[in-house]
């Protein structure tokens, strides 16, 4: 089969690659029918994260089941399932806790890994791992609405729960991308009045209205901080961090009140110091983390088959696998929000 590997910094390949077999008795065996580039995969591509020449790429797909090991009772084969970007034993006690990407048997897709940008994928712990999608007629409509779920929906859940985002309240996001909208859709469905995002791509304003938010404020405009407080009364009570980098964060302090929370979730990368003191000082309480996506899957899944969110607008180009190179170009260069790939 054919599976997308970075073998340098700004080298992307599609190659050829052994077919994934059946290894343990709980694995599954799935096609991949859609996949998608993330914005964390970007940071490896640029050189600005550690990898070994060869890695395999992608962690956000959902395809259909083709073969499943021995003791795997849950899926079945022909199932269309999805998959969070990290897979867990479902059994340890993280999991038990629902954090499954701290699960010591598990791990994330990518790397040493299968990973999604691929024709197929081994799933290992595929009944705790994969959700079936059944009882629905599974079109690539409904794939590419489902797809975001594996990742930047679950994450922009995460974010506005760590944030403590209540109804009725005003919630503040930091970050544009695909995890900063889909925080702006999810800040909407936990009931928030009023959902500002701070963004340094204003063009997609459009977007981050239909994804929820209500108002569109500039990172880089100075005036920024002070309108937030402002238009809040002294800070926002729920801010999401969803950019991982030091000026989001920096930024973030800004706008959230004394007695306020952060809710980090944005991959951390160049981010090397805390205000301490002001945490400290104004009992601001910072909450970070990386989504433990399966925890959500069932909920979500939910209300896209009832049709109360659609996330599939951050999938802003889609692309056969064989561009695969091109789409890494294309996210690289921020003239997509998001690339889908169809293998």
């Amino acid at each position: 089969m054919r599976a997308t590997v970075l073998q340098e910094a700004g080298q992307i390949r599609l190659v050829d690659v052994p077919d994934p077999v059946i290894e343990q008795p709980d694995d599954a065996l799935v096609r991949v029918s859609l996949a998608a580039v993330c914005g964390s995969d970007l940071w490896p591509y640029r050189g600005q994260e550690s990898f070994t020449p060869g890695d395999r790429m992608g962690h956000e797909w959902v395809g259909f089941v083709e073969e499943v090991g021995a003791d795997v009772t849950r899926v079945r084969p022909g199932d269309l399932v999805l998959a969070p970007f990290a897979f867990a034993d479902g059994t340890c006690r993280h999991c038990r806790d629902g954090l499954f990407t701290s699960c010591p048997g598990g791990g994330f897709w990518g790397g040493g890994n299968d990973g999604g940008q691929a024709e197929a994928v081994r799933v290992p712990f595929a009944d705790a791992t994969l959700v079936p999608v059944r009882g629905v007629d599974a079109d690539t409509d409904l794939q590419r609405r489902l797809l975001p779920l594996t990742d930047v929906m679950a994450t922009g859940v995460h974010a506005i729960r760590l944030a403590g985002v209540r109804p009725g309240e005003t919630a503040v996001v930091v970050g544009d991308g695909a995890v900063g909208l889909c925080a702006s859709l999810a800040a909407r469905r936990a009931g928030a009045g009023r959902v500002i995002l701070v963004g340094r791509h204003l063009d997609r304003g459009d977007l981050a209205r239909r994804m929820g938010a209500t108002d569109i404020l500039s990172a880089d405009d100075p005036a920024t901080p002070h309108l937030v407080r402002e238009e809040t009364k002294g800070g926002a009570s729920g801010v999401a961090e969803c950019a991982g980098t030091q000026s989001a964060l920096d930024l973030a302090l800004d706008l959230v009140r004394p007695g306020g929370t952060i809710g980090s979730v944005g991959v951390p990368n160049g981010v090397d110091r805390v205000d301490l003191y002001r945490l400290f000082r104004h009992n601001i309480t910072l909450r970070a983390g990386v989504a433990p996506a399966r925890r959500y899957l069932e909920p979500l899944l939910e209300d896209v088959l009832a049709g109360d969110i659609d996330p599939s607008p951050v999938l802003s180009a889609e692309m056969p696998l064989d561009a695969v190179a091109t789409a890494y170009q294309v996210m690289d260069a921020r003239h997509a929000v998001k690339i889908a790939l169809r293998p």
